[in-house]
């Protein structure tokens, strides 16, 4: 017997240390759905074009989600944004829009001005803050719960020079109730019922700033 390691042993190690990589390799990467570690900041809202999926869980059950034909009005204006601005995808503009649907949806329910004022144009933060302030003047308060979004599809998308606005009609599974003060139920109920809004999200794509901004809702 000499005095070197056992050849069966050197391969056991080799092949543990491969896996030790390997096993590394697999769990450092991240999927964009964790948390941020502990003392890690959360991207802000500004820093993205949209929330992103690592801004929320993702969406139970997922959206469906439809980008209109190439042919038609609406194709060749998010392809006339592609010209102004390569990098902006159309498929990820609509994952950032249901993030921002969810955001903007919850945000007006809880009254979170802050929220709302950095994902909505000044007019359209008007309109909201002013439906706020009227809820707290009356004494009521609102619970939204956004069951499940079921279609997300754009319907227009409009330029003018480096101006892009982009409708999209949303159908979402929601439960919402208005409180009076005494605790009366003074509007809504806790049935889920389908609604369908249709949004308009605005941004200038010759701006620095990435943020595509709320600009205008109705209802379908």
């Amino acid at each position: 017997m000499s005095g070197g390691l056992p050849i069966d042993l050197i391969l056991f190690a080799m092949v543990a240390a491969f896996l030790v990589l390997r096993l590394r390799s697999v769990l450092g990467r991240r999927t964009g759905f964790e948390r941020p570690p502990q003392g890690e900041a959360a991207p802000g809202i500004g820093q993205s074009p949209l929330p992103g999926p690592e801004a929320l869980p993702p969406p139970q059950p997922a959206a469906a989600r439809g980008l209109p034909d190439p042919r038609s009005a609406a194709g060749q204006g998010l392809s006339r944004m592609r010209e102004i601005d390569p990098a902006f995808d159309p498929a990820a503009f609509l994952a950032g829009a249901e993030g921002a649907f969810r955001m903007i949806v919850e945000a007006f329910a809880a009254g979170d001005r802050e929220t709302l004022r950095n994902l909505l144009s000044d007019d359209a933060y008007a309109g909201f803050e002013g439906a706020i302030t009227a809820r707290e003047q009356a004494g009521e308060t609102q619970r939204t719960e956004i069951r499940a979004i079921q279609d997300m599809a754009i319907e227009a998308a409009e330029l003018r020079g480096s101006i892009a606005d982009i409708t999209v009609r949303i159908v979402s599974d929601q439960v919402n109730v208005t409180t009076a003060r005494d605790g009366s139920i003074s509007a809504g109920a806790e049935a889920v019922t389908e609604i369908t809004d249709v949004w308009t999200f605005q941004r200038d794509l010759r701006s620095s700033d990435p943020t595509w901004k709320l600009v205008g809702t109705r209802s379908a």
